[in-house]
């Protein structure tokens, strides 16, 4: 008999399932008068919060949603979408959080596929949830949100549902005896994919990846309890990045943000002395560009996490100059936002700043919580060799992984096989085990039988002091298979020569990876601001 057996079953004395809404109570105890969320001139403390979302999960069970039935969600980062992450979750139900850029139709479809009973909606979205909810045979019960900080916050003509949110919210009960979940594997969330062609799959969250992957990032990011955090990325995006329990497992602050707007931004971070904040690329390239830009760095200054492709050198120099700190990470929606970073090292500090931008390229390493993360050979399914140059397939395993696809167990088994989560992406392994992404498997350019990262040739384009936004596909070519083709969008009141920019390129990379057409162009892209490169590929060819 094993000497450490005790003879006794896990019992609620010392196994406790893991579910972020511990963090809610315990940060309502640690600092109950102290501000959790500011929006506008609203101020709501963590004893409030704890009771709104509280009094939310009690009107959704007398409302007759029930356990594992899903409550969608289509708001922007307000105190409603907050508050859902925990409500919704404390009525036993699981939060579809809706993309706010998504059309009708697809709306419609996520609504449909989930399954939803109640639907929470801000007034602004009403034409689209309109239409959305004439397209549904069963359309779940709507709930306004009426937000004076909206485009008309008190219009009877943009009312949707029979009640608003408010009113809503007071038919609860506050002492309501909510329960945490039995099961920890039991879900919490239902975020779908932004995928450029089909209709989007459903990834499931479960409690005990959430509970993980928050503290994995409140960890990475460096929050402390005294963080002010704003909410310039989506909740709804990723359940945003799980920084909706992350901040507030700290006790920090939410800054919320209806919009994305650079004056906005940058007034917020004066006004509350922001320490925190995420952003897509697009985002911190739009701040970078802006013409309200500060004269003077921010301070405190403000650490700002991106994914997807890393910023160019210039763009980097920009946001140092005003005072933010940028870290890199990567994820996808699979793997609840952020499950690698790029791990600074004091050394870098000294790099001079093209070194800096080329070391901070890197996706890098797993983050805390995330199990493991390796580049495996799509061939052999081996880790590929620490090289810098063999390209391989990421792929991901751990607790911060969902559950797997809604309704598409097909489309399930394909991305959990062999005991890992296949990304799509595809990389390298540096001699230091740092990751670096070059590329989406679909977007590899392969000319006269060698390969071309897209990233690499963007990377190129991005340092171009007139360059704005960038992107590269493959062109079909009788001769070789397939060649690089630029489109690009100049800084505003900007000329740029194509001849130029392709000179640029062949001075800074192989001859055969520098782009042979530039189209200069407002870039498509996704809900999520991510690029429609299929879109573009689609132009290349008809070029």
């Amino acid at each position: 008999m094993d000497m450490y057996e005790t003879g006794l079953e896990p019992g609620a004395a010392n196994h406790v399932p893991l579910t972020p809404l511990s963090f809610l109570g315990r940060s309502a105890r640690a600092f109950p008068h102290k501000t959790a969320v500011i929006h506008g001139e609203r101020r709501i403390s963590y004893g409030l919060l704890q009771e709104r979302c509280v009094r939310l999960a009690s009107a959704l069970r007398g409302a007759g949603v029930g356990a594992q039935e899903t409550v969608a969600v289509m708001a922007p980062n307000t105190p409603a979408l907050l508050e859902a992450h925990y409500g919704v979750a404390m009525a036993g139900a699981v939060l579809n959080a809706i993309n706010t850029r998504l059309d009708a139709a697809t709306v419609a479809f996520i609504l449909r596929h989930g399954g939803a009973k109640v639907l929470i909606a801000d007034r602004d979205y009403c034409e689209v949830v309109r239409a959305a909810l004439a397209d549904l045979d069963d359309p779940p019960r709507v709930i306004d949100v009426v937000d004076p900080l909206g485009r008309d916050g008190h219009g009877a003509s943009m009312a949707i549902g029979r009640e608003d949110y408010e009113a809503f919210l007071a038919s609860g009960d506050p002492g309501f005896a909510w329960e945490p979940p039995v099961d920890e594997w039991q879900a919490i969330a239902l975020n779908y994919t932004s995928g450029t062609t089909g209709d989007p799959k459903g990834a499931v969250y479960h409690h005990r990846g959430a509970y993980l992957n928050a503290l994995g990032n409140a960890l990475a990011f460096g929050l402390p309890h005294e963080a002010v955090y704003l909410w310039t990325l989506p909740m709804f995006h990723c359940s945003g990045w799980t920084y909706t329990w992350a901040v507030t497992a700290v006790g920090g602050t939410h800054i919320c943000l209806r919009n994305v707007e650079a004056g906005r931004i940058f007034g917020l971070i004066r006004e509350h002395r922001v320490t925190h904040m995420c952003a897509a690329p697009i985002v911190l390239n739009m701040l970078g560009h802006a013409a309200e830009r500060p004269q003077d760095p921010f301070d405190p200054r403000v650490r700002v996490a991106t994914g997807g492709a890393a910023p160019p050198s210039s763009l980097i120099a920009r946001m140092e100059a005003m005072g933010f700190d940028i870290t890199h990470l990567y994820g996808l929606t699979e793997t609840y936002g952020p499950n690698l970073l790029c791990q600074w090292q004091r050394e870098w500090n000294d790099l001079p700043l093209e070194l800096r931008a080329r070391k901070m390229a890197r996706q890098g390493i797993q983050t805390i919580t995330a199990e493991a993360v390796t580049v495996r050979d799509r061939e052999r399914d081996t880790e590929v060799p620490a090289d810098g140059e063999t390209l391989g397939e990421i792929a991901v395993r751990g607790n911060t992984v969902m559950k797997g696809y809604l309704k598409n167990p097909e489309a399930t088994a394909n991305a959990l096989r062999d005991g890992w989560f296949r990304t799509g992406d595809l990389a390298v392994r540096h001699e230091d085990g740092y990751i670096e992404v070059k590329d989406r498997l679909k977007d590899i350019i392969i000319s006269g039988g060698e390969n071309i990262s897209t990233l690499e040739v963007e990377e190129v384009l991005y340092g171009h002091p007139d360059v704005m936004e960038a992107a590269v596909v493959a062109k079909p070519d009788e001769k070789w298979g397939e060649t690089p083709c630029a489109f690009v969008t100049p800084r505003p009141d900007v000329e740029i020569d194509a001849d130029e920019l392709i000179r640029w390129c062949r001075e800074r990379l192989a001859g055969f990876k520098a782009p042979r057409h530039v189209v200069f162009t407002e870039l498509p892209k996704t809900s999520t601001g991510k690029i429609q490169k299929y879109v573009l590929r689609q132009q290349a060819a008809e070029l």
